[in-house]
């Protein structure tokens, strides 16, 4: 185990360089898949996407334009498995080509009901882009892009928090279970 690690922090999982490599070749597709069109509209969803999509887009080589969204699961319990926007998008996105960029898939309840609802707005395309997507058997929503598979353990860093904490990590690293069990 690395000595340098916060104690909440079993290890990493996915180091900085990797990360930084990985979101370069991501980059460089999107920007060869939307080479010919005029704007590329990519939504981040806050909070958890803000690191990444900003580093995603210093790397693109196309027009494009960034928004954001925020969507809530939780009740005032437990998740509620409901998702509800707390934040939309400034414009409309009729006749836009968008990709939806989310920090991790887990269930995939929350980029599917994005991605069902703005389907619904009548974007030219939408396409679906996310950091991490923990191993799962089967998720219903097309998923476009990705950076990394990880295993279904707690991650932190690069933009995923724990209970606010750990979210501005330069890698991603698992939890220790007796951190969020406790």
């Amino acid at each position: 185990m690395n000595n340098d690690l916060h104690p909440d922090l079993a290890r990493i999982l996915v180091p900085e360089d990797t990360i930084q490599a990985h979101v370069k070749v991501l980059a460089h597709q999107i920007s060869l898949d939307y080479a010919d069109v005029e704007r590329l509209y990519l939504v981040g969803v806050l909070r958890g996407a803000f690191i990444f999509l900003a580093d995603l887009v210093r790397h693109l080589t196309i027009p494009h334009s960034v928004d954001f969204m925020s969507v809530s699961s939780y009740g005032k319990t437990a998740v509620s498995g409901e998702v509800r926007i707390v934040l939309d998008l400034r414009e409309p996105i009729v006749n836009q080509h968008v990709i939806i960029v989310e920090d991790i898939v887990d269930s995939g309840k929350t980029l599917s009901y994005l991605y069902h609802t703005l389907k619904g707005r009548g974007p030219a395309s939408l396409r679906t882009c996310s950091l991490v997507r923990k191993h799962r058997d089967h998720i219903d929503v097309p998923l476009h892009y990705l950076g990394f598979n990880i295993p279904d353990v707690w991650v932190v860093g690069y933009g995923l928090d724990y209970a606010d904490r750990h979210r501005t990590l330069p890698y991603i690293a698992e939890l220790k279970e007796e951190v969020y069990k406790k």
